[in-house]
């Protein structure tokens, strides 16, 4: 009898669903196929999940494959992160794939490349060259890259800052604020994009006062102007009013509810020579070093900033250099494949720029795009970069599975989402754990390549170390490959000579700061 029950109510649905789809006119498909059209849409919602487990290899998928998940997902548990029998990549035909030339021997005393607690410091002073009143070292060369909260949930963002804390990094606000889930014991580089969230008048204009409380009520260690970003260069952020909460809304000095559209360029200042007075109007007011992050398009503006800066009355500290396949926030289609240069390109180009003036022991450049693997942050270090930020790898260590729902406010891991529900299946204890392990492992995976190539620290890895292969009948060193001439990509001998003496008399170990 229940059976029957089941039946008729399963039969009585099925009737009702096809009436529905043979009088509705949105969809064609249910129309004339009614009731088994909906199996496409449902094979289309799930593809996604089919491709990523299912159909692709465990190097074909994309923005990160499996075994580039794999390797962070173990590495953030503390697991064993080796693969064994070989590369499954197909190096006798890859384009593009890049080698590092290991020595046989080393100059430099190398530290202990097995000790996750080692300490491995920036090989530059932050604000240092410009006599910044806070300058500083970096403690790691590896530091969480901008994500906002608002973009991720408030347990993203204190598992991110809480990891930081553990691993001895620095996290980076992002421009939707200072909120109190940065407040977790992690050092932090304070963002500005032009919406200046945290530091605005009513009208959306930048407010120094602002700017000097929030500094002042919170560990910021620096301060980076936001120009554009990997993800939509060019465009201003986007934050959905689904997103926006009271919580946000308050933070960020905005409506509650409403789609917050960040314009696409600053107010503050309106080209480079303005732009140089406001960093060093804040660097003045706070003390801290000041630099800008960007993604790279026409190479006018580095021109002329490098120009301005060799004059040496006025400059940033530092640049951040935004690789065009970066991006952990939503954007159009076009931004996100066509707009801007690629991190390798980009960066090269923005690096030979100053090199050209003698200007790269002036500044410290930092990296970021889908560098959190340790092959490619070696390509970056060997390009020039002085540090690297991750973003999306961070995210993949507190749980991320790159189910591509960002945009959506769905994200089923409750990392890039404002939903209450979501965002409870985040414990941001655990997941803290994981990111500081995660971390502390890419330092180490740095430094074992680092002693392979012979030298004592990734800043320390040449142009000429690595080589980009062009299936099995070529391979061009990166130095040949772009442009780079003799002693690009080098630290000057006195900062190559001290952060070689300070990694021999450092401790072999770090104890964890308290959080």
């Amino acid at each position: 009898m229940r059976a029957r029950s089941i039946a008729t109510a399963t039969a009585t649905a099925l009737a009702l669903v096809a009436a529905r789809d043979l009088v509705q006119k949105k969809h064609a498909l249910l129309r004339n196929f009614p009731v088994i059209g909906h199996a496409r849409y449902l094979l289309e919602m799930v593809g996604p999940e089919l491709r990523q487990y299912i159909v692709t290899s465990n190097d074909e998928e994309r923005p990160f494959s499996r075994d580039q998940r794999t390797w962070i997902y173990a590495s953030a548990k503390g697991e064993n992160n080796y693969f064994g029998f070989g590369t499954d990549n197909d190096v006798e035909h890859m384009q593009g794939h890049a080698y590092l030339k290991q020595r046989t021997f080393a100059t430099d005393v190398l530290p202990d490349m097995h000790d996750p607690q080692a300490p491995l410091p920036s090989a530059k002073v932050l604000g240092g060259p410009r006599g910044r009143a806070k300058a500083f070292r970096p403690a790691s060369v590896v530091n969480i890259s901008a994500m906002s909260f608002g973009s991720l949930s408030g347990a993203a963002i204190t598992a991110l800052n809480k990891g930081a804390a553990l691993a001895g990094t620095m996290h980076n606000t992002g421009e939707g604020g200072l909120s109190p889930y940065h407040r977790n014991g992690g050092d932090l580089v304070l963002q500005i994009g032009t919406s200046y969230f945290g530091c605005r008048n009513e009208d959306g204009t930048f407010n120094l006062d602002k700017l000097k409380d929030v500094v002042a009520g919170a560990p910021v260690k620096a301060i980076e102007i936001k120009l554009s970003q990997g993800a939509k260069p060019g465009l201003g952020g986007m934050l959905p009013g689904a997103k926006v909460t009271p919580e946000i809304a308050e933070i960020r000095g905005i409506p509650v509810g409403e789609d917050c559209a960040s314009p696409s360029r600053h107010t503050a200042f309106s080209d480079v020579d303005s732009m140089l007075d406001f960093v060093e109007l804040l660097a003045t007011e706070t003390g801290l070093p000041v630099g800008i992050k960007s993604a790279v398009g026409e190479m006018g503006f580095w021109q002329e900033l490098a120009t301005l800066m060799s004059r040496g009355d006025r400059g940033v500290d530092f640049v951040t250099i935004d690789g065009g396949e970066g991006g952990t926030g939503a954007a159009p289609l076009i931004f996100s494949d066509s707009v801007s240069l690629p991190f390798r390109m980009g960066f090269s180009r923005v690096y030979g720029t100053f090199a050209e003036l003698g200007l790269t022991d002036d500044l410290t450049f930092i990296a970021s795009g889908k560098l959190g693997l340790p092959e490619n942050a070696a390509v970056a270090f060997a390009l020039g970069a002085d540090m690297i930020n991750v973003a999306r790898e961070a995210m993949l260590s507190i749980g991320c599975i790159q189910s591509q729902k960002c945009h959506t406010d769905k994200c089923p891991t409750g990392i890039a989402t404002q939903n209450p529900w979501l965002a409870r299946g985040l414990d941001p204890a655990s997941k803290a754990t994981r990111a500081a392990v995660y971390l502390r492992t890419l330092r180490m995976e740095l430094m074992k390549v680092s002693a392979a190539v012979g030298v004592a620290h990734p800043a320390l890895i040449t142009a000429d170390d690595i080589e980009i292969m062009n299936g099995d009948y070529e391979a061009r060193t990166l130095a040949s490959v772009y442009g780079y001439k003799d002693g690009w990509g080098r630290l000057g001998p006195h900062l190559a000579d001290e952060i070689t003496a300070l990694l021999a008399t450092k401790p072999t170990s770090v104890r964890k700061p308290a959080v």
